[in-house]
């Protein structure tokens, strides 16, 4: 496998934006990323896209400045929005964006944030991160980044979270 990890460039959009369309995968199209490349061009977010063999095979983002209060206040920078397309999973292409993302965050920060999703479909990426050595930052479960508290009812999106912290 030839793994190549490298900025989001403006040629990408198209052909990754194609990619989460072929997936049924909402909120994935050509204006999310046009942002991306200006948060990563006015330096605000860095983002690393992987090609296995020059196909698009997922890609991370950090952000300096989290959406997430705690994190924020604390000014911990956060891998965002971290995605590998099914077929490439479970390659250590993860894996791979993890270690660059911990190098990136590395030249600024001593600690290293993430949240993760509460359903099924983020069951891989609770066990990385935890494999990483990633624990949780111990204010519970969030919605939309505010917490949730003992009685509410809340919906499960993607907005429902958990967010960890990792000392580099």
């Amino acid at each position: 496998m030839n793994l190549l990890l490298r900025p989001l460039q403006a040629n990408d959009i198209a052909e990754v934006a194609a990619a989460f369309a072929a997936l049924g995968w909402g909120g994935k199209d050509a204006a999310q990323f046009e942002r991306y490349l200006a948060e990563q061009e006015n330096e605000t977010r860095v983002t690393r896209f992987a090609f296995v063999n020059g196909v698009f095979a997922g890609y991370l983002n950090v952000v300096w400045q989290s959406a997430y209060p705690p994190f924020a206040a604390a000014n911990i920078p956060e891998i965002t929005d971290f995605n590998v397309l099914p077929p490439f999973r479970r390659q250590g292409i993860g894996t791979a964006l993890m270690e660059e993302a911990e190098r990136i965050i590395a030249t600024r920060s001593q600690v290293a944030g993430i949240g993760v999703g509460m359903d099924e479909g983020y069951g891989n990426a609770q066990r990385l991160y935890v494999r990483r050595g990633y624990v949780p930052d111990g204010r519970g479960l969030m919605t939309h980044e505010r917490p949730v508290v003992y009685g509410d009812s809340v919906v499960v999106d993607d907005g429902l979270a958990l967010y960890f912290t990792k000392r580099l």
